[in-house]
């Protein structure tokens, strides 16, 4: 059996490969019958997969060692040509759309397919291709930034990952020293990040224009493949969380207040939710990993080969360490029909959210690996969300495992830092409506804009001596908003659908978790409105939903005793 490791990476030769393709395309073009067509879609698939296989192990082991010289060249590599593969991908999607097979293949393969090559064809054209390699360019230099932090606290150096355990110490002093220090790294470099990010909003804008769109915003919607909702419709969504969220989420940070034993909350203290201090698991990653496996043995037969498959491949790196990239997320190498999750664990309650969240995106990815489609494996970003959070709550009943007797308040605070996310989540969204809609805008004037959306949608955050944040710069530890232009917005989409199967998964759990399984198994063969159907879900756009599903915690979370905790 191969492991991770085994995997092998080869740099190819671009040129050939596509000679190769157009071999392939002039196959699927010039086929007489439905048939001849199929196997060409067949051999295009494998072409593309085996590609996207080498990419990826280059992405997962640049950042997991982003002082790794040759995968650093291999990731510059991939930077610059990554774009000459999605002209030749757009031009296959091209043929796709305008095949005169097209009703036959749409019943084979779903007509979601010709909706998303649709969607790839208004997002490219070669005359862009300059312009979308500087964006990936800068990207990875945000993403290097952030992980060359090596930062002097308590007589040690961290990375940010590792400074995370600090921010939720009992000892108010040793927080807000936390914060300012990770503050300072961002302050210290303020000119290269507001560099960095001034130039990708100008790039993504001439990217824009030269497609034939007013701005990034119209753009930015179509590469996030937004088939089925649009701009409108997220306002919508985000004025139901200003009216209905807001206003709870400031009762909960009061709550919290009076909890922790403060006058007055501040950004410093957020992290920080018990007196008592903060759940955390009680062993070490390895003794986290152990009772993972006992809990996905437990879950279902799904997920007990799952998580097994995951294991005997390595296919999971997990733990901080200097030189790693920040954050976690989950990725499919294709040609070893293997999902892959990168983590950074630090010893906080976030190491068993990963554990539940990333591996619900691994566990989609896995339970749709032999669907036959590249575009099918994953769905949309907001889609693909929604198994990672609601696998979160699939969890709760093996909790105690890893949190003992801290199980109570950890379902207490996941329940409710799931809602006090939402306003946070929309304003990212909302700061990145403004700044595409206004390209030209200082770094101040993007800051300024933060700041009043803080006071719309944060209104109880108070950033006490720590003088960046406050200046209205906090978005730019938001790797999204650098690296993945309005992919943010989808977190709080699915966050109302998780919340959802939380609910259901209370009422009638062997139903809840066979629409989920139903869910994964379908994979991206659906846009976002077309799974939730399937789902058995109630859309987040859909009037009342937000107020109905946020009742139902409120109840919860009021049925909790929270200063006893």
């Amino acid at each position: 059996m191969l492991k991770f490791e085994d995997y092998k990476y080869e740099r190819p030769d671009l040129e050939n490969e596509k000679q190769t393709f157009r071999g392939l395309l002039t196959a699927f073009s010039e086929a007489t019958t439905e048939e001849d067509q199929n196997k060409a879609i067949e051999k295009i698939n494998a072409f593309r997969n085996r590609l996207s296989t080498l990419f990826n192990l280059v992405y997962v082991r640049a950042s997991i060692n982003t002082n790794d010289d040759f995968y650093q060249k291999e990731r510059d590599f991939w930077d610059e040509k990554s774009p000459e593969l999605q002209e030749l991908y757009t031009e296959f999607y091209k043929e796709l759309v305008k095949t005169p097979f097209r009703d036959q293949l749409e019943k084979k393969w779903g007509s979601q397919l010709f909706s998303l090559a649709d969607y790839q064809i208004k997002a490219f054209s070669p005359e862009v291709i300059s312009l979308l390699q500087k964006e990936n360019k800068l990207t990875s230099e945000y993403s290097k930034l952030v992980a060359s932090a090596e930062v002097e606290f308590k007589g040690k150096t961290y990375t940010l990952a590792q400074l995370g355990p600090f921010t939720q110490d009992k000892d108010r002093n040793v927080r807000k020293q936390a914060i300012q220090k990770s503050s300072g790294f961002f302050e210290e470099n303020a000119d290269k990040f507001d560099d960095i990010y001034d130039q990708l909003v100008k790039v993504r804008h001439e990217i824009a224009t030269k497609l034939g769109y007013k701005n990034f915003v119209e753009l930015g919607y179509v590469r996030m493949l937004r088939i089925d909702y649009n701009a409108e419709m997220v306002n919508v969504f985000r004025k139901q969380v200003r009216d209905y969220i807001v206003p709870l989420v400031s009762k909960l940070y009061e709550k919290q207040a009076k909890r922790i034993g403060v006058d007055s909350l501040k950004f410093y203290d957020e992290n920080f939710e018990f007196k008592s201090g903060n759940p955390t698991p009680k062993g070490s990653p390895e003794w986290i990993i152990d009772n993972g496996k006992k809990m996905y043995e437990e879950l279902s037969d799904e997920t007990n080969e799952f998580f097994h498959f995951m294991l005997d491949r390595n296919l999971m790196d997990l733990e901080a360490k200097k030189g790693k990239e920040a954050g976690g997320y989950c990725t499919f190498i294709e040609d070893y029909e293997s999902p892959f999750i990168f983590a950074n664990f630090n010893g906080t309650s976030d190491d068993v959210d990963v554990l539940t969240h990333e591996a619900g995106h691994a566990f989609q990815a896995y339970s749709s690996r032999n669907i036959g489609i590249p575009e099918y494996v994953f769905p949309t970003h907001e889609s693909a969300e929604i198994h990672s959070m609601s696998m979160e709550f699939f969890t709760w009943p093996w909790m105690e495992l890893f949190f003992k007797e801290d199980t109570d308040k950890y379902k207490y605070s996941h329940l409710a830092s799931g809602l006090s996310f939402l306003p946070y989540g929309v304003a990212v969204d909302e700061f990145q409506h403004l700044v595409y809609e206004n390209p030209d805008w200082s770094p101040e004037e993007r800051k300024e804009a933060w700041q009043k959306l803080e006071e719309t949608y944060l209104p109880h955050r108070d950033y006490e001596d720590i003088p960046y944040w406050q200046s209205g710069a906090v978005w730019q530890r938001q790797g999204h908003i650098y690296e993945v232009p309005f992919y943010y917005i989808d977190y709080t989409l699915a966050q109302i659908c998780a919340f959802q199967f939380w609910k259901r998964s209370r009422e009638d759990r062997e139903k809840a978790w066979n629409d989920y399984l139903n869910l994964c198994k379908l994979g991206g063969s659906k846009p976002f409105l077309g799974l939730v159907e399937a789902a058995n879900l109630r859309s987040p756009f859909e009037e009342g939903t937000v107020e109905s599903v946020v009742d139902e915690i409120e109840k919860w979370l009021d049925s909790v005793d929270d200063q006893a905790l």
